[in-house]
């Protein structure tokens, strides 16, 4: 059983829903990243969502837009977040880690070697935004190989069969995108959301997380009702742009953003074991 899929049954067996932050590796400058990932997973991170900045993040807003151009000042690349995640893991080998980024640095690396430094360094997951199911096998195989899930994303388009597809190909969790455009964007339809989510339920064994347009704890909290996992990005990555002239407080400031946000989703959970 991997990392991945061992916290959601933990959290599945609890009745709690995973709460998963997104940080671009990085920013706003590489020595913050380690002691915020520690510093989230004490705020009540269950899984975490690691971005590889990268030059031009279509998916993205304005926001992690930015947080990667700030990276990239820096000459962050995905061997450097490797080095992260290796660092990270000296303290910490329970809190799954997944990396979010687009599959150009993936090919320049070469697949198979990256599913080993992957493995060796300690990820557990794999998202590339620009990589479609359909023409993902080789890196998926090399992936598993190395005991790595391929996460893919859904839509609000996706139908039953590329669903299925993803269900076959992927491992750890289906990450559903909230609405039709990029991160950052406030237009969340949480009812919207559980009908499609229904719908993807009766396609997948995964369990289906869901991202874009979480951005206070009041919507976190209702996307965790229906959802089995929330990821937070923008919200979080805001924060950190705003003390990013001080970076030193990042760690000990920016995660109260996910900590509001945990204590609203565990809200209705603590209020039927009273």
């Amino acid at each position: 059983m991997s990392r991945i899929e061992a916290r959601f049954a933990g959290l599945r067996g609890a009745g709690r829903t995973a709460l998963i932050p997104y940080v671009t590796a990085g920013d706003p400058e590489p020595s913050v990243t380690v002691p915020l990932l520690h510093a989230l997973v004490e705020a009540g991170a269950d899984l975490l969502e690691i971005g590889v900045p990268f030059s031009d993040p279509m998916a993205d807003g304005p926001v992690i837009q930015a947080a990667c151009e700030r990276a990239l000042k820096h000459h962050v690349s995905l061997h450097g977040v490797l080095d992260m995640v290796r660092e990270f893991r000296r303290r910490d080998a329970d809190t799954p880690i997944v990396l979010m980024g687009y599959l150009n640095p993936v090919e320049v690396m070469g697949y198979e070697d990256f599913a080993v430094a992957a493995e060796e360094a300690g990820v557990d997951g794999v998202l590339t935004v620009d990589l479609p199911p359909e023409e993902a096998g080789e890196l998926v195989g090399a992936l598993k190989a190395h005991g790595i899930d391929p996460i893919f994303l859904a839509a609000p388009t996706s139908d039953a069969a590329r669903i299925e597809t993803m269900d076959a190909l992927g491992g750890g969790f289906l990450y559903y995108v909230s609405f039709k455009g990029v991160t950052g964007a406030n237009r969340l339809d949480v009812q919207a959301v559980a009908d499609k989510l229904a719908e993807i339920r009766g396609h997948t064994r995964l369990p289906v997380g869901v991202g874009f347009g979480i951005h206070d704890p009041e919507s976190a909290a209702r996307v965790a009702a229906v959802a089995d996992a929330v990821v937070v990005g923008s919200a979080l990555v805001k924060r950190i742009a705003e003390l990013a002239d001080a970076p030193q407080r990042i760690p000990a400031e920016a995660p109260a953003v996910i900590a509001a946000m945990r204590a609203a989703m565990d809200e209705p959970f603590s209020a039927a074991s009273a």
